[in-house]
């Protein structure tokens, strides 16, 4: 059997046994020295933050601190664990016994929460402390929290819990609120290069500081994705590992291929940007990757337009970083923000196209077919340059729209009362009314066309709207001249409706010549007006002549708007609402 001791992955062997191997928590680490030094230690600690961050070697770190006795026996908790007492040796190896780990995910029940319950009652079997370390604590479930709150509120003394959790929103306020919380940044790029630098010298691995950068940007601050990608990078370029080799090990685009990739999409270069997107495609890329670069390139140059010092991004380099500047000084931000928005949705349509490379290739061609498109100021000041100049009367401006005459679409009225009686004789002529009093809610023909809408007749309201011409109205007698197209009873429905709705009888008279245009003409005509007064406008001339294919479709007044305004309007509150106020 060989005596060669199995291999250790890097993000293991580099895992930190102190604070001070700990990077980029410096603000946690202050706190805990302080707290250690003063003898304000806690009982409970809550440490969250992104994957990779150090939350659980954070707690096996305070574990060892809280229980390091030095080499002499005879130290007191300390945020510098010596590392080599008994105590450190056996909880990095995860061995202690007073030290229990539990992951959540895996124990997440309440008879869980009760093995712990029922063992704080008694003391450490050789440390100073009984530590319970409970990873991924967001995974309990409530009963599980619940059985938990009153033993984390009043541990005993010798009894300290550390919690690490990714999900810090689904841990329950009422335990957050019995711990003291410790928030993991994200490490930032120059630490983290500095950190792989300092892993890949240990074990003796050349690699560029692209490579660095291209890791360094794909962990997200994430010190174990980094340390991970750094050890695949190393077996992957079997010597000294390049930028090209850590881009064809991730899938990635040549970050200077995605820059040329955007220029060609944002000169509506469509043929050239395919052909640049099939290359990287060959080359290996990820459409889905190259796509989400092309959207991380969007917000880094929209970033830069607005904080010129965003540049100064470590893990780009001198030349993207000169680019990314032009760029930004060039681009509009109206063309950026239209791109990322079109790049988010082409994203999701890549994720659920059954090809993604077909997918990805409508999306450049989307991309590439909006990038000459004007922006809405340029159509404007097109459109204003292509305007003809006035024509028309005297006043020399555009013709004013035709004004809406009275007639039958006037205001309304809802009658309030209704006896009805039996029919009355044919449509000629019929006996007047004998109570002109209760005809007095009918004064004008208006009324009589409202009254029939406010009874939902709706084929006599469209007969009465489009075959009778007003010639003369007096309530109680009507003279009509009806048109070629009325249909014959429509005078008998008109009389006998109206003595049945209104309990009066109606004169109806029946004249060969004059009269009023009909309801549907008038309205037929002031829309029509309308219409052509629009189609005059210069400005409307000019976006026609811009796309022959529009139409006018619709035609809004201020009146219209206004009214609008009014139906969307919340309505008034004459009282304010007393809840304590007596019924």
């Amino acid at each position: 059997m060989s005596d060669t001791p199995a291999y250790q992955v890097l993000a293991r062997k580099y895992r930190p046994e102190t604070f001070v191997d700990l990077v980029g928590q410096d603000a946690m680490v202050r706190t805990l020295k302080n707290a250690f030094e003063a003898d304000r230690i806690a009982q409970a600690f809550m440490m969250t933050g992104i994957r990779g961050t150090g939350k659980t070697t954070t707690a096996r770190i305070i574990a060892k601190g809280m229980n390091c006795i030095d080499l002499d026996g005879a130290g007191k908790p300390t945020t510098e664990p010596c590392g080599k007492c008994e105590h450190c040796v056996a909880i990095m190896e995860g061995r202690h016994v007073d030290v229990m780990e539990m992951d959540a995910a895996s124990n997440t029940g309440v008879a869980n929460i009760r093995e712990i319950i029922d063992s704080v009652h008694y003391r450490a079997a050789s440390a100073r402390y009984k530590i319970y370390i409970i990873d991924e604590v967001h995974m309990l479930s409530t009963g599980a929290f619940n059985a938990l709150l009153k033993t984390l509120e009043e541990p005993p003394a010798h009894v300290k819990f550390l919690f690490a959790t990714t999900e810090i929103r689904k841990v329950p306020v009422t335990v957050l609120s019995r711990c003291q919380r410790f928030d993991l940044r994200r490490i930032e790029p120059e630490v983290m290069i500095a950190l792989m630098r300092k892993i890949a010298t240990s074990e003796g691995a050349e690699i560029s500081d692209d490579a660095l950068a291209l890791i360094t940007r794909a962990a997200e601050g994430s010190a174990r994705d980094a340390t991970s990608l750094l050890d695949q990078a190393i077996s992957h370029g079997a010597g000294e590992t390049t930028a090209d080799q850590v881009r064809a090990m991730l899938g990635l685009a040549d970050r200077g291929r995605v820059l040329d990739l955007f220029d060609m999409i944002l000169k509506g270069e469509a043929a050239a940007a395919l052909t640049e997107l099939s290359s990287q495609y060959a080359d290996g890329a990820d459409p889905m990757a190259v796509l989400r670069d092309l959207a991380e390139i969007t917000h880094w140059i929209s970033v830069i337009k607005i904080t010129p010092e965003a540049a100064e991004d470590p893990t780009i380099s001198p030349d993207e970083r000169t680019r990314g500047q032009a760029m930004a000084n060039d681009l509009p931000m109206r063309v950026l923000s239209r791109m990322w928005q079109m790049l988010l949705k082409s994203l999701e349509e890549v994720a659920m196209a059954p090809n993604a490379m077909m997918a990805a290739e409508m999306a450049v061609i989307r991309l590439t077919h909006v990038a000459d498109l004007p922006s809405p100021e340029e159509l404007v000041k097109k459109l204003q340059d292509a305007t003809p100049p006035p024509t028309g009367g005297p006043s020399g401006g555009r013709p004013a729209p035709v004004g809406g005459a009275t007639n039958a679409m006037g205001t309304a009225h809802t009658p309030t009362h209704a006896a009805p009686t039996g029919p009355s004789a044919s449509g000629a002529q019929t006996a007047v009314a004998l109570a002109p009093d209760a005809l007095a809610h009918y004064a004008r023909f208006e009324d009589i066309v409202e009254l029939i809408r406010h009874h939902r007749d709706v084929k006599l309201l469209v007969d009465v709207e489009t075959g009778l011409r007003l010639v003369n109205y007096q309530p109680g007698r009507i003279e009509v001249n009806p048109t070629a197209d009325a249909p014959a009873d429509l005078l008998g429905r008109l009389g006998s409706r109206l003595q049945a709705w209104t309990g009066n009888r109606w004169a109806i008279t029946v004249v060969n010549n004059g009269g009023e245009p009909t309801i549907a003409e008038v309205r037929d005509a002031k829309e029509n007006a309308l219409r052509t007064a629009a189609q005059e406008h210069p400005l409307v001339q000019a976006v026609l002549l811009a796309f022959p294919k529009a139409k006018i479709t619709e035609i809004r007044t201020e009146a219209d708007k206004a009214q609008e305004a009014l139906v969307d309007a919340l309505p008034e509150v004459d009282e304010e609402w007393d809840p304590f106020e007596d019924s």
